[in-house]
Parts: C-alpha cells; structure tokens; sequence
C-alpha cells in the first residue's frame, strides 16, 4: 500500500513550519522527537518537493477510550466484557500555511486512515480512529470526513468498518 508520507526524521526541514496554531507548530520544531524516542507518537510527514522541507504532518498513537463511549449502533456490536475498547488516536495534524487550499490535509487525513486501518487489519487490534479536535474549526473539518463528536469527552469517533467503506 502506497502512502503519501513518510515516518518523521531528524533530518528533515522543520524550523520555518507555520501552520498558524502555536501548539501545532511548536510541536513539529521542539517535541516530536522526544515523543518518538519515548514511544508517545508515531509521526508521519509529508514533504516538499526538495523531498527535505516539511509541509505537513500527523501523529498516531495506541489508545482505548470507554465502552460507554462509542456511539450507540456502534457499542452493541462489542462484548460488554469490554469495559475499554482499543482505539487509533490521530493526535496531531497540520499543513504549513503556505499550502493551505490545496487539499494536503484530506490527503494526509485520509493517508492517516489508510495507514490506521491497515495496522487494525494485520498487526494492532483497533476499532476506531480517533481524535481531539484542537478546536471548533478542527472539530467541523473532521465531522466533514465523518468523525462523530462523543458526548462529553470533546472527542471524536471514525470507526475501521466506515474507513473500510470510504472509496480512499
């Protein structure tokens, strides 16, 4: 399976990386090694055609989040034994703004998901994608790919049946 990002390196080109949101942007330049060498975050970038600069990039996580939780329709297909069940958490996303419009964050979204499903599938048991919106911008933009806001948690909910479905 083809992915359009890459797994993060020290090597590439980070410093000039704006996506306009302070914690998005401080978190490329100062944090995300550390999170790699502790084992956090997995992070993935997506690159300029100089194939050094970074102009995108997202994080995965493992992550289980309470039976009680998962949406209704969704919960009953699960063992009530399950107290938690296992999760994908999409922690971060951003693309620098000099190439907001053109359609890089639907891509790495959706590289994000193809890449989550695929681990679901053959190595890492996960039932879902999910995800804490940054804000109400961030929180319309994944209800667009059909993220569904959990009640009272600020999360939001993308189960691997519906990835599997989406014509990505």
């Amino acid at each position: 399976m083809n992915y359009l990002t890459v797994p993060f390196s020290k090597k590439y080109k980070r410093e000039e990386f704006s996506c306009n949101k302070i914690s998005l942007d401080a978190y490329i330049k100062t944090q995300v090694s550390q999170d790699i060498k502790k084992r956090l975050a997995a992070c993935f970038v997506l690159l300029a055609n100089d194939q050094e600069t970074i102009i995108g990039y997202y994080t995965l996580s493992n992550a289980s989040i309470p039976l009680s939780d998962v949406p209704e329709k969704l919960r009953k297909k699960y063992p009530k034994s399950y107290k938690y069940i296992p999760t994908t958490l999409l922690g971060r996303l951003a693309i620098d703004s000099a190439f907001k419009g053109e359609g890089l964050g639907a891509k790495i979204l959706i590289d994000a998901l193809k890449r989550s499903l695929r681990v679901s599938e053959s190595e890492l048991g996960s039932v879902a994608v999910i995800t804490d919106p940054l804000d109400a911008q961030a929180e319309s933009y994944y209800s667009h790919f059909g993220f569904i806001k959990i009640p009272d948690s600020g999360k939001m909910f993308l189960d691997m049946n519906t990835i599997k479905q989406l014509k990505i």
